[in-house]
């Protein structure tokens, strides 16, 4: 990732980190935006955690300080396992300076489920695909393994991932939620949903109550009734020759199949009569 903005002058670092940008602990303002950068994993130039988390608050505590207080920071973990420890380090010596974390990137899973478990927005890349800052895209496998929480996702909370996503609690308003595959909500969807995100017209999104104030589908866009039903049921929310659909989740593998030369799913049932 380069920097399109100088970043403000920093105190200087030991000679063999600048030898390898891979070992450096960096905060930098990018396009306004300050990012974390934390060293590779495989760097041989890199300590144990005691000492990343020693060089951060160095870092952090000389020098002028460029930021506002109460800033957010984006934290690029690359492919460095972080825990909730670890991340709850790392927000603490960030609060010391009036800074907090707001988004996590990483493109290891157990950082991803560690980070949305503790609150935060993710943003997942695969192993061998570069870190994106929000906003951006690049091709996205969906060979790519769901990343499962097991968490309720609070309001503000964004989880982006290049594959499917499967959330075992709710999913609460505020709360976006952005998958190259299908997203499936065991629990109350009331949030926005974006399923298909690289325009793939054949995801689901799939919730136990589905009470979204956003739906989205590859390039469709659709909202779900302001009036709640009287009674909830599993539903899937799919692309139709008229927009998204919801219907009833029980037997929807078997009534319906997608028609791939025009990008929709069919009642294969109702079709065959």
């Amino acid at each position: 990732m380069t920097d399109s903005a100088e970043p403000a002058s920093l105190p200087d670092i030991p000679i063999a980190l600048l030898t390898d940008a891979d070992a450096q602990v960096r905060l930098t303002a990018n396009n306004e935006q300050l990012q974390l950068l934390l060293p590779n994993s495989e760097s041989k130039a890199v300590g144990d955690w005691l000492e990343i988390l020693d060089r951060l608050k160095q870092r952090l505590n000389s020098g002028e300080r460029f930021w506002q207080p109460g800033a957010s920071v984006t934290l690029i973990a690359r492919d460095r396992l972080l825990d909730a420890r670890q991340l709850q380090s790392l927000a603490q010596a960030l609060t010391e300076v009036e800074l907090k974390i707001d988004c996590v990137q990483t493109n290891r899973r157990q950082t991803a489920v560690a980070a949305a478990t503790a609150g935060y927005s993710v943003e997942q890349q695969p192993p061998d695909t570069p870190l994106l800052t929000p906003g951006t895209s690049s091709n996205k496998d969906l060979s790519e393994p769901p990343l499962y929480l097991q968490s309720t996702l609070r309001s503000g909370v964004e989880i982006r991932h290049p594959g499917t996503v499967v959330i075992f609690g709710d999913v609460n308003p505020g709360c976006i939620i952005i998958a190259s595959g299908d997203i499936f909500v065991w629990g109350r969807l009331l949030g926005i949903a974006h399923a298909g995100a690289e325009g793939q017209r054949d995801r689901r999104i799939i919730a136990l109550q589905m009470e979204a104030t956003q739906l989205r589908i590859a390039d469709i866009l659709a909202r779900v009734p302001e009036q709640s039903p009287e009674h909830f049921y599993p539903e899937v929310a799919y692309i139709t020759a008229d927009g998204i659909r919801l219907t009833k989740a029980v037997n929807f593998a078997k009534s319906y199949i997608f028609d791939s030369v025009a990008g929709v799913w069919i009642d294969a049932i109702a079709n065959s009569r």
